[in-house]
């Protein structure tokens, strides 16, 4: 097997394990706030990521070199966590992963300000037709929309702008600092606010809320294992495969059967999704490889970016 074939083949692994880690989050929605769903999945899972976390042998504080662009990303990503879990708890899955597809899209227009890429024709027409897929899935006028479509609107453009602000930042901060902010945040945030709506939780949804974390830390390091294995341009595209389980899971355990215009807008944001990464992988097209270089899912700080990880692992092993 080439090792794009298996960098393909784990990163599909990786990704139905994180459609695994969402059903479940939907399962607990119905139960739980979002901030203590987020709260516990975090907290369950730092002693894993923090297993990680030691492998970086870089000397130096945990002070981030951007502290502003650093503050601003981890308080995207504390609100990206609670807008995604509440969506994945009050909508259909198949529904809020067309919503999310969108990210790429945004991804490649915030990266215009930001890392100063130029969009030409092709992938400007590429985001207009992908975005207009969305507003299929949404209806607007003609469907009722709901705090849950306002939330999954919010987690696709606070993972786009976290997502472009690492690759801002990501060269001259220690991954360390990247991976270890959103998680302490979301930690001492979401735990904040627990006094606020706290409900007990017995041993079975406990033993849910390590699943999910469990599910999250063993998905991430599938897909370090796919993009240490082959390229980013057939790692990448892999993540729309969770509309498949989303529907087999809405299916199964939630009484969801998506109708043909979700379907329909979900497909078209995904093939624009993945063209603007294979435009992106010509050497004459893009300087920054926004969308391509950008390693993980939505950026909702429960589990660790692969990206970071990747160079805090080629530090460890140099």
């Amino acid at each position: 097997m080439t090792g794009n074939a298996r960098g393909a083949v784990v990163a599909l692994l990786g990704f139905a394990l994180f459609a695994a880690h969402d059903a479940l989050i939907k399962s607990l929605g119905g139960s739980y706030a979002p901030f203590q769903i987020v709260f516990f999945s975090v907290l369950i899972s730092f002693p894993m990521a923090s297993v990680m976390l030691l492998r970086d042998p870089m000397v130096g504080s945990l002070r981030p070199v951007h502290p502003r662009w650093m503050a601003l990303r981890t308080a995207i990503v504390v609100v990206t966590a609670a807008s995604a879990f509440y969506a994945f708890s009050v909508l259909p899955l198949a529904t809020v992963y067309a919503i999310l597809f969108a990210t790429p899209l945004l991804i490649t227009v915030l990266s215009i300000p930001l890392l100063g890429e130029v969009v030409r024709l092709r992938r400007w027409v590429a985001v207009f037709v992908g975005l207009s897929g969305v507003l299929i899935v949404l209806r607007p006028g003609t469907e009722a929309l709901g705090l849950g479509h306002a939330a999954a609107l919010i987690a696709a453009l606070g993972s786009a702008l976290a997502s472009v602000i690492v690759r801002k930042i990501g060269r001259a901060e220690r991954p360390v600092v990247i991976l270890l902010y959103p998680m302490v945040a979301n930690v001492c945030v979401m735990g904040a606010l627990l006094p606020l709506h706290y409900e007990p939780m017995p041993l079975l949804d406990l033993a849910k809320m390590t699943a999910v974390a469990g599910l999250g830390f063993i998905a991430m390091l599938c897909m370090l294992a796919a993009y240490r294995s082959g390229e980013a341009v057939v790692v990448a595209p892999m993540q729309y495969s969770q509309i498949l389980w989303a529907i087999v899971y809405g299916a199964l355990f939630f009484n969801e059967h998506p109708d043909l215009l979700t379907l329909v807008g979900a497909s078209v944001v995904i093939l624009s999704g993945v063209y603007i990464v294979l435009r992106e992988s010509r050497a004459d097209v893009s300087a920054t490889q926004p969308v391509s270089r950008t390693r993980s899912r939505i950026d909702t700080g429960t589990y660790m970016r692969v990206g970071p990880l990747l160079r805090l692992l080629r530090r460890s092993n140099d």
